[in-house]
């Protein structure tokens, strides 16, 4: 048996450069859908919100901040409220997306968190 030591090293940091909330789910599979070229996209879910991102490419820095910093960066983070979890959302222009229960994922837990803040704090103003 081979000796191997598995270490769990989480990020400390989501840098998220830009953002936008879409009112529905259905407007947030539109904009992957076509985003993605009209290929189908799996649409992230954890604690009440689906989301996608686009990370930085990986260069050279990128790579270096996660593994030296544990730091990410994602270019561009679209969300919209989803109370209740499904498998698939279906659009009226029968846009099909599947939808990944991602809500094991500390990262993506505190993602939620976050985008459900920020979606208070806007209603808020």
């Amino acid at each position: 048996m081979v000796d191997v030591n598995i270490r769990y090293e989480p990020l400390r940091e989501v840098v998220v450069m830009d953002y936008v909330r879409f009112p529905t789910v259905d407007d947030l599979v539109r904009f992957t859908n076509v985003t993605a070229g009209g290929k189908t996209v799996g649409i992230y879910w954890a604690n009440g919100v689906a989301f996608t991102y686009y990370p930085l490419s990986p260069r050279e820095t990128v790579v270096k901040s996660a593994i030296e910093e544990k730091r990410a960066y994602w270019a561009f983070l679209a969300f919209a409220p989803m109370p209740e979890y499904q498998k698939t959302v279906e659009t009226r222009e029968k846009i099909i997306a599947p939808i990944i229960d991602m809500s094991g994922s500390p990262l993506f837990q505190k993602t939620a968190e976050w985008l459900k803040q920020l979606n208070a704090e806007k209603q808020q103003k």
